[in-house]
């Protein structure tokens, strides 16, 4: 029987997770997981690297858990990019079709993704690298196509592309710090695409929706319509700024704040109605920051579907509420898509969410290196790019 391991690995500014998961046999049932592992983030600030050495410990001991539970060594990974340095920006592109029967091919369809890439404003593209390059829309002579047009005939095709991308020397220093830890990267996928793969139904992505991930120092929305992703942001706030509001709120120290916002510490002599008024207000600038990107991009009010929230600060008990109160949307708490109770006991909550879509997506990529980090450039190849818009259509 053929057998399958893949791993993925979220590199968080909180925690470092890593998840082994096995395919055997029926592609179409969930694979089984053989190894799970959690260390402390160390040496990172909002999803950045600051000290190589200690994120490189941070990463062996994540690793060294999930080999030892699953009883084998990991040589090439999965990974996540987050953090601040993450970003998309969407660019059309037009050629003319170059068959002289008029007929359109697959090198029509690179020439207009080409020319789209080409109109990213410099100021945009300085000392970054595009992650993921997705069609949104094809248009054959000013009419919209359904699908794509290959085959199709006409005189010129345009392309609405969505870029994913990351600064280039985060993602070289997080590459380079796989490679000390001992591991291979295989490919790189956004981290808050990745958790969609598993925390998403086709449904939601359809209708459309916004995927919400509240960090410890971060918050990523990735918003989906039509099946596809269509915006990308990531703002320098997370569920950390609450624990330190608190603190000084409440005159309390670091880890009692913690515990107070996790609900651990309860009928302590804290006045409730201020402990509300803190969380209340980080929370405003929390969702005014989403509220203001969802009508750059037209979307206010208008994703049937609404805001899934995963991450370690979707544990607050009022942020479904206040979700819905401040964007005027559906709201709920994400969860991963698992079958199997044995892999709910060992991820037990949306936090591994990005771990895990590594995974899912692993086993649906092409096999054969996907990744050259020779010279530290890295780029997803066109093949695994085909592959991974799959995951998103119905």
């Amino acid at each position: 029987m053929r057998r399958t391991i893949v791993t993925g690995i979220d590199v968080g500014t909180y925690h470092v997770k890593v998840v082994i998961a096995e395919q055997t046999g029926d592609n179409n049932a969930p694979p089984r997981i053989v190894g799970v592992g959690m260390a402390e983030a160390r040496g990172l600030r909002h999803g950045y690297i600051t000290h190589q050495s200690e994120v490189v410990g941070s990463i062996r001991a994540a690793l060294s858990q999930a080999e030892k539970m699953g009883k084998l060594r990991v040589r090439k990974v999965f990974l996540s990019v987050g953090g601040i340095g993450l970003g998309s920006i969407v660019a059309h592109g037009s050629v003319i079709i170059s068959r002289a029967d008029s007929e359109i091919t697959t090198l029509d369809l690179q020439k207009a993704q080409e020319a789209s890439e080409q109109e990213i404003p410099s100021s945009y593209a300085l000392n970054r690298k595009t992650i993921h390059a997705i069609p949104l829309q094809y248009k054959i002579d000013g009419k919209a196509v359904f699908g794509k047009p290959e085959g199709m005939k006409g005189n010129k095709l345009e392309v609405k592309m969505l870029f994913i991308t990351s600064m280039e020397h985060h993602l070289h220093d997080l590459i380079q710090a796989m490679e000390d830890a001992g591991v291979e990267v295989e490919d790189v996928m956004a981290s808050p695409i990745a958790a969609s793969l598993v925390t998403l139904s086709k449904s939601q992505k359809i209708a459309g929706c916004v995927l919400a991930n509240i960090g410890a120092e971060t918050v990523s929305i990735a918003v989906f319509e039509n099946s596809m992703p269509i915006s990308l942001e990531v703002f320098p706030i997370g569920s950390t700024d609450i624990t330190n509001d608190i603190a000084l709120g409440l005159k309390v120290p670091l880890e009692e704040a913690e515990q107070i916002k996790i609900g651990a510490i309860t009928g302590a002599s804290y006045p409730r109605k201020k402990l509300e008024e803190i969380i209340t207000a980080r929370l405003s600038d929390i969702f005014e920051l989403i509220e203001v990107h969802l009508k750059k991009i037209g979307r206010n009010g208008l994703l049937p579907a609404g805001i899934v929230i995963t991450g370690g600060g979707g544990g607050l008990g009022s942020i479904e509420d206040f979700a819905k109160a401040a964007l005027k949307l559906p709201s709920h708490i994400g969860s991963m898509t698992i079958n199997k109770e044995e892999t709910k006991s060992l991820m037990k909550d949306s936090s591994w969410a990005v771990a895990y879509g590594l995974c899912i997506f692993g086993l649906s990529a092409p096999s054969g290196p996907a990744v050259s980090t020779g010279g530290r450039i890295f780029r997803t190849t066109r093949k695994n790019i085909v592959a991974w818009v799959k995951k998103f259509l119905p």
